[in-house]
Parts: C-alpha cells; sequence; structure tokens
C-alpha cells in the first residue's frame, strides 16, 4: 500500500475508527523508539552518554528530581 493509499483509506474513516488508529499509531511510535533505543544500548551507541552522566554524578553536577 502506498503512503498516498493510506491518506485516502485515514481520510474515510469514521471519527471513533481515527481515534482507535491514532491512538495505534502512537504506540506503534512508542514501541520503536523504546526498541531503538534498547537496540542502541546493546549496540554500545549510548556508552558515551552513561559514562558522561557518571562522571557528572561523581563531581556532583546533578541534583535530585523532585
Amino acid at each position: 500500500m502506498s503512503i498516498e493509499e493510506l491518506e485516502t483509506a485515514v481520510t474515510k474513516l469514521s471519527s471513533e475508527d481515527l481515534a482507535l488508529f491514532a491512538e495505534w499509531v502512537a504506540e506503534y511510535r512508542a514501541n520503536e523508539w523504546d526498541r531503538q533505543i534498547e537496540e542502541d544500548a546493546r549496540a554500545g551507541r549510548l556508552d558515551a552518554l552513561v559514562r558522561e552522566a557518571e562522571a557528572d554524578i561523581e563531581a556532583g553536577r546533578t541534583r535530585p528530581l523532585p
């Protein structure tokens, strides 16, 4: 299915179905984000950020969350 076909199909949804579809898309995107973060973590692409955060904590450059 092309983007154009998908767009046309979405315009034909009822308000209720459109709301359900929008909810599904939001959940799908959130799951994809989680999957990408997990993949990046396993591949070591976040290691530098972790080291930087740990150094900030050790140096006292952080504060507790409220």
